[in-house]
C-alpha cells in the first residue's frame, strides 16, 4: 500500500507531502507488522524531510512520540508529533477504533531499548 504523509517541521509553516509504501494491503487487513512498518515509514519521512540525505535503513524505535487517529469524513488520518515536527498520514479507509487498537498494541509490545517495558 502507498499513502501520503504531510510533514511540517518545527519552526516552519510549509508542509511537504511525500509518499510511503509498505508491502501490505489496505488498512482493514493490516497486522501488527503492517502497522509497525507504517509507523516506521512515517517517522523516516519526517527525518528525510529534515535531513534529505539521511540513511533510509537506520533502526527506528517506536518511542518518544505522540500520536492520534482522527476521523476525516468516512476515513481516518494518523497524526504523529515528534520534537523535530509533525506528520499526518492518510487518509485511510479503516475503522478509527480498529486502527487505534492496532497502534496501541504495537507500541505496547515494542521492545524497550534497555530491556524493560516499565517506565518509572
Amino acid at each position: 500500500m502507498t499513502f501520503n504523509v504531510e510533514v511540517v517541521l518545527k519552526n516552519q509553516d510549509v508542509a511537504s507531502v511525500q509518499t510511503v509504501s509498505i508491502p501490505f494491503g489496505e488498512p482493514p487487513t493490516w497486522t501488527d507488522a503492517a502497522v509497525r512498518e507504517a509507523l516506521v515509514g512515517i517517522l523516516r519521512t519526517i527525518e528525510r524531510t529534515q535531513f534529505p540525505g539521511a540513511p533510509v535503513d537506520r533502526p527506528v524505535l517506536l518511542r518518544g512520540f505522540s500520536w492520534i487517529v482522527e476521523p476525516v469524513g468516512d476515513e481516518v488520518v494518523l497524526a504523529i508529533e515528534i520534537p523535530m515536527g509533525a506528520a499526518v498520514a492518510g487518509p485511510f479507509r479503516v475503522d478509527q477504533a480498529h486502527l487505534d487498537a492496532l497502534i496501541t498494541r504495537v507500541l505496547r509490545d515494542e521492545p524497550h531499548p534497555h530491556g524493560t517495558q516499565t517506565v518509572h
